[in-house]
């Protein structure tokens, strides 16, 4: 089998959208200041812009360096709680508005695309939840039962069809949501940022942020060659925030997924393999997910980290990953690999924390960015131009901690790496 060269992320060499913004080099003002061009910022630059409000958008990297551009690519409804587990969590009016507007993610995201003309690869044949065991075809009926209570169009496939549409024996089952779909991460990212600059948004790359703090009745955010003040801040930047003085760091459980993709597949095996190109991930565990992109190679995830000890675990992991699913796939070449972290919260749901007057961090989506991202970021936005905490997905609250974060990290990589060295065998 073809060895995947460390580090090369499928996503940025297939982006069709492509994106060039100036580092900020002066003082400037606007009306609202954002922090991190992810999924959460550009789609809150977006809105924000196109309700006519001037905004500069500070990306210390490149847009969709972080997970936005690392990730799976599925646009699913919800969060990986089942919805009934979310509203016990957070109270059924705050759980119902949460679990609400993260059902409708999809259609935002779709009709996004469809209205910008974003060119991501995007494929709206829905998402399946594959059960792996008898124990995760339970859980995939109550969740089934779950959704079905909300309205929504979902269908519970037995082993059978859960084979024809994968093309893999090796599910008992599975969950199709027909809502969602799959993109290309980081295209559809670039996408969403080159409609906020069409829109008159700012946007500066390779500019950190190194302070932030309320200066009269706005902020002032500072960069190494400028800064700008405004009457609002979003920090939108998740498992890739750096420290910026003045504010307290966001408190979460750094997380690792990983990708390995293969070359394109023949016609051939495209007939047999996901023939309608859902995305899936399974009820394991250590969860695991595959999908083919838009030229057919067929990409394999799981939770764990390429960059550290376990990396040749995971390696090897993916390769018999793939031969049990699709023994016909045994030894095919790998083109790339790379990984990216998950901002995951204790509770596993998403945090809206108050940094002072119109000032707002966002945070947590544990492992679902797409959807949460942006829809968070419109409603982020809609805060933003009124103030009104109501139009927000869930409350925001002053403070959050993780207690022991490092040590929950080091449990969700080992894990993960001595399961994927004994899995799969």
């Amino acid at each position: 089998m073809g060895e995947a060269a460390p580090g090369t992320n499928l996503w940025s060499t297939t982006a069709g959208e492509m994106l060039a913004a100036e580092p900020l080099k002066e003082d400037a003002r606007a009306d609202a200041v954002i922090v991190g061009g992810g999924f959460t910022g550009c789609s809150a630059a977006l809105h924000l812009a196109e309700a006519g409000l001037g905004v500069r958008l500070l990306e210390a990297q490149s847009i969709g360096f972080g997970g936005s551009g690392r990730n799976v690519g599925l646009v699913n409804a919800g969060l990986w709680l089942p919805p009934e587990q979310v509203e016990q969590t957070l109270g059924q009016a705050v759980g119902g508005r949460l679990n609400a507007a993260l059902a409708a993610g999809p259609e935002l995201v779709f009709s996004l695309i469809d209205r910008l003309g974003i060119d991501c690869e995007a494929t709206r044949s829905g998402t399946l939840h594959c059960a792996h065991s008898q124990g995760g075809l339970d859980d995939l009926k109550d969740r089934l039962r779950q959704q079905l209570d909300r309205g929504a169009p979902v269908e519970l496939l037995d082993a059978e069809e859960t084979a024809a549409r994968t093309g893999t024996q090796a599910y008992r089952g599975a969950l199709l949501d027909r809502r969602a779909g799959t993109i290309q991460p980081l295209a559809y990212c670039r996408g969403l940022a080159r409609a906020a600059r069409d829109a008159g948004a700012v946007l500066h790359e390779q500019t950190p942020v190194v302070s932030a703090a309320r200066e009269g009745d706005g902020w002032r955010v500072a960069t190494p060659r400028g800064s700008v003040s405004a009457g609002a801040l979003l920090i939108a930047v998740n498992a890739y925030g750096r420290p910026m003085a003045g504010l307290t760091p966001q408190a979460y459980v750094p997380v690792h997924y990983f990708q390995i993709a293969t070359r394109p597949l023949t016609d051939n095996l495209r007939r047999s393999v996901l023939p309608e190109r859902q995305g899936c991930w399974d009820t394991a565990p250590v969860m695991s997910s595959f999908r083919l992109d838009a030229a057919g190679r067929l990409l394999v995830g799981a939770v764990g980290s390429l960059e550290g000890p376990g990396a040749r675990w995971h390696r090897a992991w993916a390769e018999r990953k793939l031969a049990a699913l699709f023994p016909d796939l045994s030894g095919i070449d790998l083109e790339h690999a790379w990984c990216g972290r998950i901002a995951m919260t204790g509770d596993h749901l998403p945090k809206i924390l108050r940094l002072g007057e119109r000032g707002l961090s966002v945070f947590g989506y544990s492992g679902r960015g797409i959807s949460p991202g942006t829809t968070f970021g419109k409603a982020m936005a809609a805060y933003l131009v009124d103030g009104d905490e109501g139009s927000l997905p869930c409350d925001p609250v002053d403070a959050h901690s993780e207690r022991l974060a490092g040590i929950k990290q080091a449990y969700y990589e080992f894990g993960a790496s001595l399961t994927h060295a004994v899995g799969e065998r």
